[in-house]
């Protein structure tokens, strides 16, 4: 019996022609994968369509449960954003699909795994590093890596060896898509002059076509959303209709350049409804149940999380110590953020947690203020204390005001403005001209 490959199968083009070309290369009997994490295919069908084109067993596994728990949520309660602006939809999927490929393999006897992707963009890596990690015994193939086909050469290998493909004039664009996001390239978007057009957005409304505002209230349980306006709901459901909400008011449309972790720069545009709602919920919870100290170590945490992610850093222990100190953050990270979604826009107008730091009492300048006012002094005088030594010692020690002042501006001498000359009086004027004499 031939060995087996555990393709990870999306019914496109690149992985239909895979089927058949790594049976052709290497000899190898193909099981397809199918994953699902949201991308709103019928994954049946997928896998039908994989054995009609020649693979040995067609297996799917609904994933959206465990990419939302175990994926997403840790990003959420770290407020993860690439470059400050990419939710990491696509990212956050990579792992968990090489996990399962993994799994898979080990189950089937499998002597090798397979991916669809390209030598030029960042799944590559992610899959390749995350499968290293999991299973370094795997050979990894990368049909689309090796054969360097044109997209038309491709088209040509399916029709000669009768490999059903989707009509040829296909969208200009590439598209990946699961629950926490859809993200498109390709096509006019190379272009960064260029304005997205129209038919790039599929989830979400021309922002300044609504009339009406949406508000919702999102419930948090230690970092996680449970609720949507007092209904519990399980995490797919609760993006699923968040996107919905969100989307028809054309919240989340992101258009960046993008460094790409290949060391290119990519024009990327993305549609994020949920993530970018739920980001601004959970940062309001944040807001009140975080002291200061953790809000500023975990804001640079923040960004290291996510080029972690980014880099396909899943499986190392970096990430098992960043989480760790994500998790124990989000201890009392529970309350409700109240939100009004209006014309690409999610605002936080109101926000709640029973171990809130915020209190009235100390916060209040009315009646009830509980603040002592009269132990500002001694704190500015212990605050200021380092402040004040090292100017008396250093900076202004034995020199000139204006030199001084320049020393700890960092620049020029900082003159007072002239006062305008004023013309003097007559009865000032012998004693001007007098004094110049």
């Amino acid at each position: 019996m031939a060995n087996k490959v555990v393709l990870a199968y999306s019914g496109g083009l690149d992985t239909s022609v895979a089927i058949r070309w790594l049976n052709e290369t290497y000899g190898l009997e193909t099981i397809a994968l199918t994953i699902d994490v949201g991308a709103e295919k019928d994954i049946s069908v997928v896998a039908e369509k994989a054995r009609a084109i020649g693979a040995l067993k067609a297996v799917t596994v609904d994933a959206r449960q465990d990419f939302l728990q175990y994926f997403v949520w840790p990003a959420l309660q770290a407020n993860a954003l690439y470059e400050g602006v990419y939710p990491l939809a696509t990212a956050l999927a990579r792992p968990l699909i090489a996990k399962l490929l993994v799994d898979v393999a080990r189950q089937e006897g499998a002597i090798a795994v397979a991916h669809g992707f390209t030598g030029k963009g960042n799944d590559q890596v992610r899959f390749d590093v995350s499968i290293m990690a999991l299973a370094p015994d795997l050979k990894i193939i990368a049909p689309v890596r090796e054969w360097k086909m044109t997209r038309d050469a491709e088209i040509e290998y399916a029709a000669a060896h009768g490999i059903p493909v989707a009509a040829t004039s296909a969208s200009p664009y590439s598209v990946d898509a699961n629950l926490w996001g859809r993200s498109v390239e390709a096509g006019v978007l190379e272009d960064p002059w260029a304005e997205p057009p129209a038919d790039v957005w599929d989830w979400t409304a021309n922002p300044d076509a609504a009339s009406e505002p949406t508000e919702l209230t999102i419930s948090f349980e230690q970092g996680v959303p449970v609720a949507l306006d007092g209904e519990a709901l399980d995490p797919v459901t609760l993006v699923q209709r968040l996107n919905a909400l969100a989307g028809a008011q054309g919240i989340g449309r992101i258009d960046m350049i993008e460094n790409r972790l290949v060391g290119i720069k990519s024009r990327e545009v993305y549609e994020a409804p949920a993530a970018t709602t739920l980001l601004a919920a959970h940062k309001a919870i944040e807001s009140l149940t975080l002291s200061r100290d953790q809000s500023r170590v975990k804001e640079g945490l923040a960004s290291e999380y996510a080029r972690l992610i980014y880099n396909g850093q899943w499986y190392t222990a970096l990430h098992a110590d960043l989480l760790a100190f994500i998790h124990s953050s989000q201890r009392f990270v529970t309350g409700e953020a109240r939100l009004k979604l209006y014309r690409g826009q999610a605002t936080v107008v109101g926000r709640r947690a029973p171990h809130s730091l915020y209190q009235h009492a100390l916060a209040t300048y009315d009646r009830g203020d509980a603040f002592n006012h009269d132990a500002a002094l001694g704190f500015i005088a212990l605050w200021g204390l380092p402040v004040k030594t090292q100017a008396q010692t250093q900076l202004l020690a034995g020199q000139p005001g204006a030199q001084a002042m320049a020393q700890l501006t960092g620049g020029a001498p900082i003159a007072a403005p002239s006062a305008p000359a004023t013309p003097a009086t007559p009865t000032e004027q012998p004693l001007a001209e007098a004094s110049a004499h």
